[in-house]
């Protein structure tokens, strides 16, 4: 119910649309598309954040679950710069 609907307005694109708008104001086309492809690979490292608080969260309470969901974000987004910077 209402966890739901706190989730929609949480990750409505707000943010990506402003941020969007003025990448591409400033820099055009190109730099806009390089940034949404950012976006799609730092997804799974997101992902995996959120769903170290859901199964962490009743085991280590929220503190630590958050500490730990960072953590891993941390680690799984500088890997995949990583990849990336490697791919090109």
């Amino acid at each position: 119910g209402k966890g739901l609907l706190a989730a929609f307005v949480a990750t409505f694109p707000t943010m990506t649309v402003l941020t969007f708008a003025l990448i591409y104001s400033k820099a055009g086309q190109a730099a806009t598309v390089d940034y949404a492809r950012g976006l799609l690979f730092m997804t799974p490292p997101w992902i995996i954040y959120v769903l170290c608080l859901i199964m962490l969260l009743p085991r280590l309470g929220f503190l630590k679950s958050l500490i730990v969901g960072v953590l891993t974000y941390m680690i799984l987004a500088g890997l995949v710069s990583i990849v990336i910077r490697h791919l090109k």
